[in-house]
């Protein structure tokens, strides 16, 4: 006999409303649905005010549904954290300068009925060093690694993690990639939610871009990129007279100019480069794949607005 085993998160017809008193409801949240399998790494991405982290506070029993249900390994939100199932790295808050990072590990540990010993989690998130140190003197790298730390004490199946390399430098954000990419290789289920994109498209199996309250899409890296079509060709050209113009290039569906070089975005990149070659003086011609940038900024645009979208991983 097989046996099912419940998905690490499920989200099932989603709301989530905020009402001000004399104010229309906000609609943070509406009606999704997701499923994340045990053992998935998935990046939550979406501009500001697209709804991931009032989502991510569902997911950890922080804020109520107005509608739809949340489940996490089947259970309830604080079920599942009651019983050290899942743990959460937030961006800030919650340390006390005082203490020494030891001190601020074993403090959070007698909360917890069972944990992992004080030294393997320092061991884990690359703080056995600093054991000692207070956690004032502690970098704002440092302090995120000891968030991490506190998040691992009760050996948690679902780690959701809330612009975790906040305030590291690049070394110490590569090092915590090292670290969670162990992690993931233990079969823990991890969601994140970045604005690095090379974070999302370096560590995640799976990419969730939400917009406006709803997700707008959901699968691997390159089936993100495919859904933007097109490729950028890029060139030192300045027309001149008796040259075509960029916009009446083979392909060409849009265009940018700086001081140096003229952007084109193309769905015959073969047809735009054979025309700058031998129609144009263009020089310096170089073709590229649509990036994760673009399609973020292509699938999260506001079809009602005309102004940029804001690339961020918060509320």
């Amino acid at each position: 006999m097989t046996t099912t085993h419940p998905p690490g998160l499920e989200f099932s017809g989603l709301t989530k409303s905020f009402t001000a008193p004399g104010a229309q409801p906000v609609r943070a949240v509406r009606g999704i649905d997701l499923r994340i399998g045990t053992g998935e790494v998935v990046a939550l991405l979406g501009p500001n005010g697209a709804g991931k982290t009032t989502a991510l506070d569902m997911a950890l029993g922080l804020t109520k549904p107005t509608g739809g249900t949340v489940a996490v390994f089947g259970d309830r939100p604080r079920k599942a954290i009651a019983d050290g199932r899942i743990s959460a790295v937030l961006q800030s808050g919650g340390l006390l300068s005082d203490l020494t990072v030891d001190e601020t590990v074993r403090a959070v540990a007698a909360l917890y009925k069972d944990t992992l010993s004080v030294g393997e989690v320092l061991d884990r998130a690359g703080l056995a060093g600093l054991a000692r140190r207070k956690v004032g003197r502690c970098s704002g790298g440092e302090q995120q690694r000891l968030r991490f730390a506190l998040a691992l004490l009760p050996d948690p199946d679902l780690l959701i993690l809330d612009e975790p390399t906040a305030a590291m430098d690049i070394a110490s954000r590569r090092e915590f990639w090292a670290t969670m990419h162990d992690e993931a290789s233990s079969g823990s289920t991890i969601i994140f939610a970045t604005h690095h994109m090379e974070e999302a498209e370096g560590f995640a199996d799976r990419i969730v871009l939400m917009a406006r309250g709803e997700i707008v899409a959901d699968g691997s890296v390159d089936r993100i990129r495919a859904m933007t079509s097109g490729s950028r060709t890029t060139a030192v050209w300045s027309p001149s007279p008796g040259e075509p113009a960029p916009e009446d290039l083979p392909g060409v569906t849009d265009v940018e100019r700086t001081a140096a070089r003229v952007l084109l975005t193309s769905t015959d990149s073969d047809a735009t480069a054979r025309a700058l070659f031998t129609r144009t003086a263009a020089r310096d011609v170089t073709i590229t794949a649509r990036s994760l940038d673009d399609a973020f900024l292509t699938l999260t645009a506001d079809p009602t607005s005309a102004a940029p979208t804001t690339l961020e991983a918060t509320r």
